[in-house]
């Protein structure tokens, strides 16, 4: 596979030399080949946060361990540096989706919006809106039949497409 040749999704790989690289210092920093959900928090400067940090924090990883084994491998790794730093939007939000849809069913209901604005506010400090006032901002924008019930990845793609895009 070239350089250029596209995997997945039409995402772009990253070019050999430079995963030669990323490969050298993934196993200067974890010579087990293992990246453990403590040393993630501590490449990332995430420790000592609150709890619904914490779960958030955890959350990203578990997505990233694709594998469900408790740890994060070379190839779990390049795929997360490949999905931040060269996905496309689509791939991204799919990503953030599955973050998000904390019970899995295929949908993000009003709690786990609620969830999400309360882990990105312990990370970040204090907001001008509360995480619930952003939580009911968001539904009401995307609740479109005001059932209070759940956001689908569609609906998602569409409130980024909409409100991001412009």
């Amino acid at each position: 596979m070239g350089n250029n040749e596209s995997i997945a999704g039409g995402q772009k790989a990253v070019p050999a030399k430079e995963t030669y690289v990323w490969y050298k210092k993934f196993m200067r920093e974890y010579p087990s080949g293992l990246q453990t959900l403590h040393e993630f928090k501590t490449l990332l400067g995430l420790q000592g946060l609150n709890q619904k940090a914490n779960q958030h924090v955890d959350q990203v990883y578990n997505t990233f361990d694709m594998n469900k084994d408790g740890f994060i491998d070379f190839l779990e790794f390049i795929a997360a540096i490949n999905l931040v730093v060269r996905g496309k939007m689509e791939q991204k939000l799919k990503w953030y989706f599955k973050l998000y849809d904390a019970d899995g069913n295929g949908s993000i209901d009003k709690k786990e919006l609620l969830n999400i604005f309360m882990a990105v506010q312990a990370l970040n400090g204090q907001q001008t809106l509360s995480p619930e006032e952003s939580t009911n901002l968001v539904f009401h924008k995307i609740d479109k039949n005001n059932d209070g019930k759940a956001i689908t990845l569609l609906g998602l793609t569409f409130f980024f497409f909409f409100f991001f895009t412009k």
